[in-house]
C-alpha cells in the first residue's frame, strides 16, 4: 500500500517536471489496478454520472413554487372614484391594485413516482459504472498479461543474441585464421540479425501496450512501466459442476444483465407516471382586489384544473406499455448471451489448462540446461551447426509455446471473469 502512493505521488511529480529521458517504473498486477481505480478519467467521470443522478433525486423533492401576480395596478391618480381610505400612510386613496398568489398541487402521486423514477435512475448510473469498471479492468489485465507475455520473449531472445554475438566474434575470427569456411560464418551472422529484428518487432509491440496501460493508469508520456509479476499460469481448478453456479451468479452480478433490469423497473415506474399525468393538477388561489370590486378590498380563494376532455396522455401510456417489453426482451436477450459466454469460455479455458498439465513442472529447466549443453558442444565442434541450429529453433519454438499457454490461459480467466461479472 505505501508503494502505490509513493507511486501515485511519483506521477504527480511527473506530470509537474517532465524529465528529458523517460523514468522507468516497477510495479505489481495489485499496485497497477489501484493505481487505475484511484485515476481513471473514465471512471471518475461515470462516477459523476452517479452524482448528477443524485442531483435530479433532490431536484425531484420539491414542490412547484408558487406564482404572484400584481396587477390592475394604475399609474396616475383617478379623482372620479368613491372615496376609499389610504393603503399605506397617505398613499392608495386614488389607486386600483389586484394580487394573486396560486400554488399548484400535483395529483395521483405524481411528485412521488418521480422521485422513485429518480433514484432508479441512480441505480442505474451506479450499474452503468459497474459495466465501464468491467470493461477496463478486463483491458487493463490483458494489456499486463501481453506486456509480462512480451517481456519473457524479450529475455530469451536477449539471452541468444548474447551468446551468438559471442559465438560469431568467435567464427569471425577462425574464419580469418582460415578453419572454417565463409557459408558457416554467414550462417551464424544471418541467425544473429533474426534474433535481433525479431527483439526490435518485441519492442514494437511493448511500446503499443505501454500506450495502452498508461492510457488507463493516466501516466505521463515518457514514463516506462515494468511489470514485477513473474509470468505464471492461474492455479484455479475448475469444475463442469461450477458452469451452473456461475450462470445464476452472472444473472445477478453482470452490470450489463442489471442495467437491463433495471430499466425493466425504470420503465414500469415510467408507466405509472405517465397513468397518473393524465389526471390534472389542481392550481389553488388566493387573491386580493382593492378598488375594482363592489367592496374596497376583497379577498377571495379559487381553485383551477385542465379539464381531460382532448388530452388522456393515451400515446405516452401506450409507448411507456412497450417500452417495458422491449426492455424484457433486451433482458432476455443479455441473459441467453451470458450463458453462452460463460460455456464458451469455460471450455476454452478447461481446453488449454489440459495443454498446461501436460508440460512438466521442470521442463523449462530442462530446455534451458540442453541449450547450455548444446552450446558447449558447438563451441567445442563436438555437434554440427545444423545440429546446434535446429535445436535453437527447437527450443525457440518450446518456450514460445509455453509462453502462449501462460499468456492464452491468464486471458481466458480474465474473460471468465469478464463474462460472470465478478473476480472468481
Amino acid at each position: 500500500m505505501k508503494k502505490t502512493i509513493l507511486i501515485l505521488l511519483f506521477i504527480q511529480f511527473c506530470g509537474l517536471f517532465s524529465a528529458q529521458t523517460g523514468d522507468t517504473i516497477r510495479m505489481s498486477r495489485k499496485e497497477a489496478e489501484a493505481i487505475f481505480l484511484a485515476n481513471n478519467l473514465d471512471l471518475i467521470a461515470q462516477k459523476l454520472e452517479i452524482s448528477q443522478a443524485e442531483a435530479r433525486v433532490l431536484q425531484a423533492k420539491f414542490w412547484p413554487n408558487p406564482t404572484l401576480s400584481i396587477s390592475e395596478v394604475n399609474l396616475w391618480k383617478t379623482y372620479d372614484i368613491e372615496e376609499q381610505p389610504a393603503l399605506i400612510g397617505n398613499w392608495g386613496q386614488n389607486f386600483q391594485i389586484s394580487a394573486e398568489i396560486e400554488q399548484v398541487i400535483q395529483t395521483a402521486g405524481k411528485r412521488r413516482k418521480n422521485i422513485e423514477l429518480q433514484k432508479i435512475g441512480v441505480d442505474g448510473e451506479k450499474y452503468e459504472l459497474q459495466e465501464v469498471l468491467r470493461e477496463l479492468k478486463k483491458t487493463l489485465r490483458n494489456t499486463i498479461t501481453e506486456i509480462l507475455y512480451n517481456q519473457e520473449q524479450q529475455k530469451i531472445y536477449e539471452g541468444q543474441i548474447s551468446s551468438i554475438e559471442k559465438l560469431t566474434a568467435s567464427y569471425n575470427n577462425q574464419l580469418n585464421l582460415g578453419n572454417i569456411s565463409k557459408a558457416e560464418y554467414v550462417r551464424l551472422k544471418a541467425q544473429e540479425i533474426d534474433f535481433k529484428k525479431k527483439l526490435i518487432s518485441l519492442r514494437q509491440e511493448v511500446q503499443e501496450q505501454q500506450v495502452e496501460l498508461k492510457a488507463l493508469l493516466m501516466f505521463p508520456a515518457k514514463t516506462h512501466i515494468v511489470i514485477s509479476d513473474s509470468f505464471t499460469m492461474p492455479d484455479k481448478e475448475l469444475s463442469e459442476l461450477e458452469l451452473d453456479q456461475w450462470i445464476e451468479k452472472a444473472k445477478e452480478n453482470r452490470p450489463d444483465i442489471l442495467i437491463t433490469k433495471n430499466k425493466e423497473k425504470s420503465a414500469q415506474k415510467n408507466l405509472e407516471l405517465q397513468n397518473a399525468l393524465k389526471t390534472p393538477d389542481l392550481a389553488l388561489s388566493i387573491g386580493y382586489d382593492r378598488g375594482g370590486n363592489i367592496m374596497k378590498d376583497f379577498i377571495g380563494l379559487g381553485i383551477s384544473f385542465d379539464l381531460p376532455i382532448f388530452d388522456r396522455n393515451k400515446g405516452n401510456i401506450q409507448e411507456a406499455k412497450l417500452e417495458i417489453e422491449k426492455t424484457k426482451n433486451e433482458t432476455r436477450k443479455n441473459i441467453l448471451k451470458s450463458e453462452n459466454e460463460i460455456s464458451s469460455v469455460f471450455r476454452n479455458y478447461v481446453g488449454t489448462q489440459q495443454i498446461s498439465h501436460d508440460i512438466d513442472a521442470t521442463y523449462e529447466e530442462t530446455l534451458d540446461n540442453l541449450l547450455i549443453s548444446h552450446e558447449k558442444n558447438f563451441r567445442l565442434r563436438n555437434i554440427s551447426m545444423l545440429e546446434y541450429m535446429d535445436f535453437l529453433d527447437t527450443y525457440i519454438g518450446n518456450k514460445t509455446i509455453i509462453l502462449d499457454t501462460k499468456k492464452e490461459l491468464n486471458q481466458y480467466y480474465e474473460n471468465l471473469q469478464y463474462v460472470v461479472g465478478q473476480d472468481l
